[in-house]
């Protein structure tokens, strides 16, 4: 599938417009339900094949935020042969009491794994909680930048977004 087609399914398959409250707490006329293109296994599949090619050099491990980084990363772990993390928002209270779910992560370079970037907030957070787990992160990847801050306050926190599309190529 060229990036084109493959622009053209997100599109048809998770555009949405109405009255949306985004995580930074914004309202927006315009959604990318992310869902419906990250539980149809094509299509993430082809987000995937795409992404693969952003990855930096230097990264060790694929950080998946939770909970829409996960399957992006999974997929993405499949294909270039890179293991996998799982990030929560906040270390569970039980069981292993971890924050990122996988193998060691001290001293390892991380690609923090995100399905769309509005304000970037959630990477900058969890960016900081694997920092002080001991991991490097300089880099962020995601199938969609809304255009809304996200790189650039990320840039602030010392990492680099890699969009596979902005939003406005998608429109």
């Amino acid at each position: 599938m060229t990036r084109l087609d493959l622009a053209r399914r997100i599109y048809q398959t998770s555009y949405l417009t109405g009255q949306f409250t985004l995580r930074s707490g914004v309202t927006a006329t315009e959604y990318f339900d992310k869902y419906q293109f990250e539980t149809d296994p094509e299509l993430l599949r082809e987000i995937a094949v795409h992404l693969q090619p952003l990855i930096p050099d230097e990264t060790d491990i694929l950080a998946g935020l939770e909970l829409g980084g996960v399957p992006i990363a999974t997929m993405l772990s499949h294909l270039c042969g890179l293991p996998a993390c799982f990030v929560r928002k906040e270390a569970k209270t039980y069981g292993t009491c971890k924050l990122a779910e996988g193998g060691d992560i001290a001293g390892k370079q991380l690609l923090i794994v995100e399905d769309v970037v509005t304000s970037g907030g959630q990477i900058a957070l969890s960016t900081q909680d694997l920092r002080n787990l001991g991991a490097r992160v300089s880099h962020a990847l995601c199938a969609i930048d809304r255009e809304s801050g996200g790189a650039e306050n990320l840039a602030k926190a010392g990492v680099e977004l890699h969009a596979l599309f902005r939003m406005s190529e998608l429109k």
